[in-house]
């Protein structure tokens, strides 16, 4: 069995924590926070040892996979440099898949990625490395969710939808068939998407239009 190591303890990680424990597909190990306030408590037993500096001695202990457990809107910058550090040190990446996630056998889940309770793949989909479809989400047949992009509680991604690297789709959204949202994009909760959205965009609404490009989020998150 796998032993792992989550980056970040706060509500997603309990989310990771649980789907890992429902299926029994890992040893969760220890989770790292660069918050000292979290340091010494626990998430669902697991134990919140300390920050990132804490990764050499997780190795030394037989940590050999790690998670991202980390997915706020203005984490994902965080999220690409987490898991970018972890490979670094020649972890490999540990795909979460609830018990109750449905996943076509002809859809493609990447390693790393994360599908969470009652979460659904369909048939030619793909969902790549450190991409999150969270809580009754959707991704329909001929989706793309590329890498370290969230999906979350509840949106749906109609057929032939392209969701770009470190996008955002907000909690009850909906992406009409074969609309491509740009890298690092936000789609706000309840949005329907209905044209393109650009990179780095942030649109809301019913339809969505743009309500500010996101560059000075997704700069102030590396930071």
């Amino acid at each position: 069995m796998r032993k792992l190591v989550l980056f970040g303890a706060g509500g997603h990680a309990r989310v990771v924590i649980d789907a890992i424990q429902a299926g029994n597909q890992a040893q969760c190990w220890a989770v790292l926070d660069s918050d000292p306030g979290l340091w010494n408590t626990e998430l669902f037993g697991v134990p919140v040892r300390g920050g990132d500096d804490c990764l050499c001695d997780m190795i030394d202990e037989g940590v050999d996979a790690f998670v991202i457990a980390v997915g706020g809107p203005l984490q994902r910058a965080l999220r690409r440099r987490l898991f970018e550090n972890a490979e670094s040190h020649l972890l490999q990446p540990f795909t979460v898949v609830h018990p109750s996630a449905q996943v076509s056998p002809h859809a493609t889940v990447e390693e790393g990625a994360q599908l969470h309770v009652g979460s659904i793949v369909n048939a030619s989909a793909q969902v790549r490395t450190n991409a999150i479809v969270n809580t009754a989400a959707i991704v329909e047949h001929d989706c793309v969710v590329e890498p370290h992009a969230h999906v979350a509680p509840r949106a749906v991604l109609a057929g032939g939808v392209h969701i770009g690297m470190g996008a955002h789709i907000g909690a009850g959204a909906v992406i009409r068939e074969n609309i491509s949202v740009g890298a690092r994009a936000i789609v706000g909760a309840g949005a329907v998407v209905i044209r393109d959205v650009p990179p780095d965009a942030v649109v809301a609404g019913v339809p969505a239009r743009p309500i500010v490009r996101a560059r000075s989020l997704t700069e102030s998150a590396a930071a």
